[in-house]
This record gives C-alpha cells, structure tokens and sequence, in this order.
C-alpha cells in the first residue's frame, strides 16, 4: 500500500479549494435565485449560468486539492481528455440539478431533487477525476467511504440550496455559500480517504501532463470566470430593482401626460 500524502503544499491548496468552491457556490446559488424571480428565457439563462459556476467553481476546488497530492515512489500525471471530461459531467449533472430547482411546481420535492442531482454532481466530477490519474500503480477505493463522501455531498447540497431560497439576504446568501463550498471540500477529502493505491514495480513513462503544465493554467482560467461572472452577477439589478428602476422613470413621464392633459 503506497504512502499517500494530501497536503504536500501546507495549507495553502485546502485553503484556496475551499474558498474556490465558496465563490463558485455563491454565484450559483444566487442566480439561482435570480432565476426564480424571472421566467421564459431569462429564468433559462441564469439557470444555465448557475450550473456553470457551481460545476466550474467544484472542478477548480477539486484540481486545486490535488495540487497538495502526492504519492511515495511515484510520479502523478492526468489524462487531458478524461479531465476535460470531468468538468463537462460536472456542469451538466449540477445542471440537472439546478434545472429541477428552477422548473419543479412542487419547492421541497424539487429542493430534494435539486440536492440530490447537484451531490451527485459533486462526486461525478471528484472520481472521474481521479479516473484521470496516471501513477505506477493501481487506485482502488474504500466502499464505504465512497458511499459516505456521496451522502455528504447531497445532504449538504441540499442544505445549501433550501439556505438560498428560504434564507433571505446577504447572510442567508454567505450562509448558503459557506455550507456548499464545506459540502465540496468534506466531499473531496472524504473521497480522498477512500482512496487506496497499490505500487507497481515497473517505471515506464507515463502518459498525460502535469498538474502544473495543465490543472494549475485551467484553474486559473475558470477561477477567473468566477470572480468576474460575481461582480457581474453583484452589479446588475434584480428583478425587483429592476421593476422598481422602471416605475421611477416612468412616473415623470405620466406626470407630464397628466399636466399637458390638463
């Protein structure tokens, strides 16, 4: 059994997965949000956005963790295509997710749905990405560790999404963030525990990149996306500032019908 090491890097990756995955869930969930005070298209939309960064800022927490991974005797490299792979399941289960929170008529059947879909979405991501491992060795997993990482990732999902849509404001909102980017990262290391790796003697090369040639530059690129899609997602109006934006423009307007009338 190979020696596994989880925090080669200290604090820094857990810390930064961790805050990763808080701004990916807070920019979900409140366009989430966002989604359910609007309808037609524009409900379409901020739904498609939400699975986006929530899939996105769970990819990013997950390959930023892995960064502080390593294995006693053995070289780690990733299979570009099966990691790619991994944020795309990651999108679209999350999207399921979140589209049966937006659509569903019944609020707790589509909030336990939408829980489920968005866990599941959670630990779809983690192990294909540990599909994408190449090392001198074998991976196995701890079954019931793995069934454990999966509770904790639905439950706390669905924690998450029922704390945005029945908690209102700012605090209802951090609240919401901080209990899914946990969900996250508890799922991550549980999953990480699970995990089981027998060396093998041999030492040929192995195929695919680095996390620094290819995990760490597509990190970036889509921690980038998240902090730019929140500001965006904080500056601009909601449905109701929207409404309330109109009304003030259109009042001098019918003040000014109403005095020509007289």
């Amino acid at each position: 059994m190979a020696h596994l090491q989880h925090f080669s890097a200290g604090w820094l990756s857990p810390v930064l997965a961790y805050v990763m995955a808080c701004i990916g869930a807070a920019l979900g969930l409140r366009c989430t949000v966002r989604a359910l005070a609007t309808d037609g298209s524009s409900r379409r939309n901020w739904l498609v956005t939400a699975s986006v960064a929530i899939g996105s800022g769970i990819w990013t927490m997950h390959f930023i963790a892995m960064l502080g991974f390593g294995v006693a005797g053995s070289a780690i490299r990733y299979d570009v295509p099966l990691t790619l792979l991994s944020l795309l399941v990651a999108v679209a289960v999350v999207g399921a997710g979140v589209f049966t929170v937006g659509y569903g008529s019944s609020r707790w059947r589509s909030l336990l749905l939408g829980g489920l879909g968005t866990g599941l979405g959670v630990g779809a991501m983690h192990y294909l990405g540990m599909a994408a491992l190449r090392l001198h060795g074998s991976v196995g997993y701890d079954l019931p560790m793995v069934v454990l990482s999966l509770a904790v990732a639905v439950g706390a999902a669905t924690a998450a999404l029922w704390a945005a849509l029945v908690v209102r404001g700012a605090a209802g909102a951090a609240v919401a963030a901080l209990v899914m980017g946990a969900a996250v990262c508890s799922m991550h290391y549980t999953g990480m525990a699970a995990v089981r790796i027998e060396l093998d003697p041999g030492r040929g090369a192995l195929d695919g990149a680095t996390a620094m040639e290819f995990i760490f530059p597509l990190a970036v690129l889509l921690g980038s996306f998240l902090f730019l899609a929140s500001a965006f997602v904080a500056l601009s109006p909601t449905a109701r500032e929207a409404a309330e934006s109109a009304e003030a423009t259109a009042a001098p307007l019918l003040d000014d019908t109403a005095a020509q009338a007289g």
